[in-house]
């Protein structure tokens, strides 16, 4: 049976796999400056406070919310692989997508309004 390349690309689940797998790509990334982090923690508390006082800065606020929004979309789509996986499921799974990609916006929502608050 052949598919339609151009169907089976715009196809929400195909979207879902897509950003599961990039923001799985982009936290690998992350690790390392987390484990560094981490390990300045261990060894000297002047270097993990002159780190922490960088974590002042807008941009780097940016950047965490970023880390939240990453952290619940790759939840979010790995969920959703899951029921795929063990649930059986015959209709459409885009309530499924949407869901999880809107669970992921309200986490992001409200880390940022904790930002802006503190």
């Amino acid at each position: 049976m052949a598919m339609n390349r151009r169907t089976s690309n715009t196809h929400p689940g195909a979207w879902a796999a897509l950003g599961h797998r990039l923001s799985g790509l982009a936290l690998i990334l992350f690790l390392p400056f987390h484990f560094l982090v981490l390990g300045l923690a261990l060894e000297d508390a002047e270097a993990l406070d002159g780190f922490l006082r960088l974590t002042d800065m807008p941009l780097v606020k940016i950047a965490e919310w970023g880390l939240v929004m990453l952290l619940a979309l790759h939840l979010s789509f790995g969920l959703r692989v899951l029921v795929l996986e063990f649930l059986p499921w015959r209709d459409s799974r885009k309530g499924l997508i949407l869901a999880g990609s809107l669970g992921a916006v309200a986490v992001g929502a409200v880390f940022a309004a904790q930002i802006l608050v503190l």
